[in-house]
């Protein structure tokens, strides 16, 4: 995840870039299936996080130039916190994802594939954590990488892994392809949602091999039925 702090010439500029060619070399990818996913509507889940008992020592920022306003929030088995969606496109170069598409790609993710490469952001449904810092240390609540998060969006779930991490003072990231399963627009350049997107990470839990999104949908279900249950 990188801080957004590009001038609108360059944004603009990165956009017309992104209809370039790419390299022969440049892998595809398969298109993740349509949100919603698993037997736990959205409804419900989001009936479980209307309040806020504050975890985090400080608020985050969605972007560079707002305002700290959005807190890491406790519930029995999980975290939440609810914010924007910027869009993650780092990690292995694909035909959407690349230097040219992403004017802040990188190519690498915190957590690895279980062939040791970095993730695809392009076809795995992933979410970006902020970075151990003051404000917060997700390790310390039992997120980890591959952790399962439950995403919701315009009344639609979408199972996610956490994937990488991002700026220290940032929240509300996640992969092209999580984007893209939630009607967002997945564009890394122009793409996101300005609000009303939930991240439920759930504690102590991990997909394997990360990079199984059918093992993430199983896992998450179970877990975001469990998650109704105990709160």
């Amino acid at each position: 995840m990188r801080s957004r702090t590009l001038t609108l010439a360059a944004v603009a500029g990165a956009a017309l870039l992104a209809t370039a060619a790419l390299p022969a070399s440049a892998s595809g990818t398969v298109t993740p299936r349509s949100a919603q996913e698993g037997s736990v509507s959205a409804a419900a889940l989001l009936a479980k996080v209307t309040s806020c008992s504050q975890i985090s020592s400080g608020k985050y920022k969605t972007d560079d130039e707002t305002s700290a306003t959005i807190p890491v929030c406790g519930k029995n088995g999980a975290v939440f916190w609810k914010a924007d969606m910027d869009i993650d496109c780092d990690g292995q170069v694909t035909s959407k994802c690349n230097g040219d598409a992403d004017p802040w790609f990188q190519d690498d993710t915190a957590f690895h594939q279980s062939d040791g490469k970095p993730l695809r952001a392009e076809s795995l449904p992933y979410v970006v954590v902020p970075s151990t810092s003051s404000i917060w240390k997700y390790t310390s609540y039992g997120i980890k990488g591959g952790g399962v998060v439950a995403v919701i969006y315009n009344n639609k779930v979408e199972y996610a892994v956490v994937g990488d991490t991002g700026p220290t003072q940032i929240i509300g990231e996640a992969s092209y392809a999580t984007a893209k399963a939630l009607g967002i627009d997945p564009d890394p350049a122009t793409g996101g949602a300005d609000s009303g997107v939930t991240y439920i990470l759930f504690k102590n839990s991990q997909v394997s091999p990360i990079e199984s999104h059918s093992a993430a949908v199983s896992l998450g279900d179970s877990l975001a039925q469990q998650f109704l249950r105990n709160n």
